[in-house]
């Protein structure tokens, strides 16, 4: 009968692959369950009558993905172009701007859409086209543009600048004007040019639940290794 040959390193080796594989697959799953939960909350929030910005002040997290709609005029002077999102694999921009509240002192950002970036100068942008009168825009409410990975230092907040992410406070630091805690992006047609083709908060837990399953394989993969190794070390013996 062959005997099983313990050696410290691999056990060492082995109890450090399956920590590392086990913590992995568990923020996978974290991850994959958010993702499901924000598609839950879309979908039934979808569904509720559009809030009307002005009239109801929305609270963060629970009005977040609902439908909305304000009245109010464009600052068009103050646009801001969030650098790092492309869409279906074109290099681009989310171009955003502020928006003030009618018959109020309120700002909120709002995501109108997005770009395409120049292919012979990255920072030459096309005219935006924006209504110099009130409108009335629809859209979806959320906590922010999302965040990409930051290269290097801010950029200074400023009409027209290129940055990375942005959020309300930074806008009312900069402007000292009141801007809302949340974001809109624009989901309403208008003949400006910009795609708003959003991706979804949603879309992903397929590909988490994926590397679940990898982290988690890797973790037995490692146990099965050192016992079969020992007990053909034993054997070798």
């Amino acid at each position: 009968m062959n005997k099983f040959r313990f050696r410290l390193i691999p056990l060492v080796v082995t109890i450090a692959l399956v920590i590392l594989g086990v913590s992995l697959g568990q923020w996978q799953s974290r991850r994959a369950l958010e993702k499901e939960s924000i598609a839950q909350a879309l979908e039934q929030r979808g569904q509720m009558p559009p809030l009307v910005l002005g009239t109801f002040e929305p609270r963060l997290p629970e009005s977040s993905y609902r439908r909305v709609s304000l009245t109010g005029q464009f600052e068009a002077e103050w646009p801001v172009y969030l650098d790092n999102r492309p869409l279906h694999g074109v290099a681009g921009f989310y171009v955003v701007m502020p928006f003030k509240i009618q018959g109020t002192d309120k700002y909120v950002l709002i995501g109108r859409g997005w770009q395409p970036r120049d292919a012979n100068e990255r920072t030459r942008m096309k005219p935006l086209i924006t209504p110099n009168q009130p409108i009335t825009i629809e859209g979806v409410l959320l906590e922010n543009f999302g965040h990409v990975m930051q290269l290097g230092q801010m950029g200074g907040l400023k009409p027209g600048a290129i940055i990375q992410n942005l959020n309300p406070g930074d806008l009312a630091k900069k402007t000292g004007w009141k801007v809302q805690e949340f974001v809109v992006e624009q989901t309403s047609l208008s003949d400006d040019g910009l795609q708003r083709d959003w991706p979804l908060p949603s879309s992903g837990s397929d590909k988490h639940r994926a590397y679940e399953f990898q982290w988690y394989a890797l973790s037995l993969m490692a146990v099965i290794f050192f016992v079969v190794t020992g007990y053909r070390r034993g054997k070798n013996k």
